[in-house]
């Protein structure tokens, strides 16, 4: 019973130790923007790597010096680029200037919305939760598995014969 008491003695001291809500400091994320106004994030799929430089404009994607429509010509990843501009709800507000080095066609649109993602979160920090949410700022970490020797490819075998 004792023991109680001096449980309950312990709490009750606690109680007056603890902070009032005005003296909570909540701390916000600064945009990290450099002196020409711009963000700047890579972003990375299969063997693709996007380095992308975001800032306020008429909605302009340049992707390594050509305008996104002809360097991306399937509109599935036109699409698959543009999709973090309408999960954030900022559709034609950012000017991107990128430059997308390996991989194929598909793993560079997913390297360019990886890093577009990133740079977003980044320009603005409040868009972070709902990039978050849509899984775009998350690194899509799967690449080609690795050859085996002893086989034609990573896990097809040669036909089996029994004689």
């Amino acid at each position: 019973m004792e023991e109680k008491k001096k449980s309950l003695e312990d709490l009750e001291s606690l109680k007056d130790d603890t902070q009032t809500p005005e003296e909570v400091v909540i701390e916000v994320a600064k945009p990290k923007i450099d002196e020409l106004g711009r963000a700047y994030a890579t972003g990375k799929r299969k063997d693709a790597v996007a380095r992308v430089w975001l800032k306020r404009g008429a909605g302009i994607i340049l992707v390594n010096g050509k305008d996104m429509s002809k360097y991306f010509a399937r509109p599935v990843l036109q699409m698959l680029v543009n999709q973090p501009f309408s999960v954030a709800g900022v559709a034609s507000q950012f000017d991107i200037k990128a430059t997308v080095k390996g991989g194929g066609l598909s793993g560079q649109a997913g390297a360019l919305k990886h890093g577009i993602s990133k740079a977003l979160s980044l320009f603005e920090p409040a868009l972070r939760p709902s990039l978050k949410t849509a899984g775009f700022i998350t690194r899509d970490s799967r690449v080609v598995e690795r050859k085996k020797y002893g086989k034609p490819k990573a896990r097809r075998s040669f036909q089996f014969s029994k004689r």
